[in-house]
């Protein structure tokens, strides 16, 4: 009898609407109003990882939480109808309300303000017997997950990436987590501050004693990784592209990274690919609108990457990558000014 086909990438966590504010002139100060250039809104959350994803043609199921509100059909009708993910695993939960966050994007970076309260499910909820599937795409926190444990078992590879600690004590026994996980991507930041080391080359020696594969984002700085299963080492910068909203950013990435894994790339063809997704979604609002899939890969290597010496020489490798229908173009964040 066939194996029914296993979903390429499985993800579960909290999902929100996000609504994001751009061209700030300076950060707002008490008792003060600030009228905004630009305007944007979407799914946000774990939705940045479904569609970024779903957006390469990966068959992607989604275990989340929708509230029952218009948030939460909105969110719903983007991702199922839109983006096509598999909401198969997901709940609606009566008398909840879906989160929702206002992001001020200035100054290549954003600060977030959530309206919101605990999940009405948890993740170990919603993916009780966890289906087959070839990767899992999982933010991890300080409360372990036990689904985690029984995807491993079952031949799923974990890419775990982790959060701010608002408490900044930056505990090291989050890290045991890793010895679930085929791959690890923090930022700079947060990897410094579990591995207690003062580089991201020092993080990245720790971490790759944890995990069979090590990856630091560093932001405008580019990326660095580790690759224990093939022994390759990389480090490629990021491109100097403006940013209008940096919400997301990493789980572009994050998602774009299991991608090139999962067509088997070498490392630094891996990490180049993920750090030009990220860098071409925040020209967007939004983190889950704003990722580019393939059209958007396309698009860059036929009027930018190509044409450039430079680039053209670093992402070569594209023009043996994108498939030959890259699909149709993206829908972006609904956004004022149109």
């Amino acid at each position: 009898m066939d194996e029914e086909p296993r979903p390429d990438v499985l993800l579960t966590g909290l999902l929100f609407y996000d609504l994001v504010l751009t061209g700030l002139g300076k950060p707002p100060t008490p008792g003060e109003e600030i009228w905004t250039r630009g305007m944007g809104c979407g799914p946000g959350g774990i939705a940045n990882l479904a569609v970024a994803a779903a957006r390469y043609g990966l068959d992607t199921t989604l275990a989340t939480v929708f509230g029952d509100d218009y948030y939460g059909a909105h969110c719903r009708q983007i991702l199922a109808g839109q983006e096509g993910v598999d909401l198969s695993l997901s709940r609606t939960a009566k008398d909840w309300n879906t989160p929702v966050t206002v992001s001020l994007a200035h100054d290549h970076d954003r600060a977030l303000i959530t309206h919101g309260g605990p999940p009405a499910h948890s993740q170990d909820q919603l993916l009780h017997d966890p289906p087959p599937a070839r990767t899992a795409l999982v933010h991890i926190g300080a409360e372990p997950q036990e689904w985690l444990g029984k995807a491993a078992a079952a031949g799923t590879l974990i890419f775990a990436d982790i959060g701010w600690d608002p408490t900044e004590k930056w505990s090291g026994e989050v890290l045991n987590q890793l010895s679930l996980c085929h791959a690890f991507l923090p930022n700079d930041t947060e990897a410094m501050g579990y591995t207690r080391t003062d580089s991201p080359a020092a993080a990245l020696d720790r971490l790759a004693e944890l995990t069979p594969v090590a990856v630091i984002t560093c932001g405008r700085s580019g990326a660095l990784a580790v690759d224990q299963t093939t022994g390759e080492h990389a480090q490629v910068a990021a491109l100097d592209i403006d940013a209008m909203d940096a919400t997301g950013a990493g789980d572009v990435f994050g998602a774009s990274f299991v991608a090139a894994t999962l067509g088997g790339w070498p490392l630094a063809e891996r990490l180049r690919f993920a750090s030009l997704a990220a860098g071409l979604s925040v020209q967007h609002h939004t983190g889950a609108l704003a990722a580019p899939g393939w059209y958007g890969i396309d698009q860059w290597w036929r009027t930018t990457g190509s044409r450039d010496p430079g680039l053209s020489c670093a992402y070569g490798f594209l023009a043996d990558r994108i498939p030959a229908d890259p699909g149709p173009a993206p829908h972006h964040a609904t956004v004022t000014p149109r």
